[in-house]
């Protein structure tokens, strides 16, 4: 179910599904080294900072992976799912996962200068390096 007003997911095996209100249409993507090795490659995310309601919650595993957030991913398929800034309740939800794609615009990447140089891709957007991402998001760089 996708509307203007929101978006819904799931992972492969379906044992997660989302939903978010008001999720916008503008993904980002994460070239960081953390975010490569999870998901294989540069990580395509719609960022919410809207509430996301889960059901089969108890499939999701949660890995505190720094101080400030936690990755979640399906306990049955695998399936990466989110990356949850935990000070702020933020999430960023796989672009994959979601169920209805249309209208999504491409419109920044974080973590570029952690970025291999073997691929590049041709869309212009908003680019910004680890340190400055570490320094919006980071406890007490409010």
């Amino acid at each position: 179910m996708t509307t203007s007003d929101s978006r819904s997911g799931r992972c492969l095996c379906g044992a997660v599904t989302f939903t978010v209100s008001d999720a916008g249409d503008e993904l980002g993507a994460c070239h960081c080294e953390m975010c490569r090795r999870w998901t294989g490659g540069a990580w395509p995310v719609l960022h919410t900072r809207n509430p996301v309601t889960f059901t089969g919650e108890d499939n999701i595993v949660r890995y505190r992976s720094s101080d400030w957030a936690e990755r979640g991913f399906c306990g049955k398929c695998g399936t990466t799912l989110f990356y949850h800034l935990l000070g702020n309740d933020e999430y960023a939800l796989s672009a994959g996962t979601l169920n209805d794609q249309s209208g999504l615009q491409f419109t920044s990447q974080i973590f570029v200068d952690e970025k291999p140089g073997w691929y590049d891709f041709a869309n212009e957007t908003k680019k910004l390096t680890g340190p400055e991402v570490i320094a919006m998001y980071a406890p007490g760089n409010d």
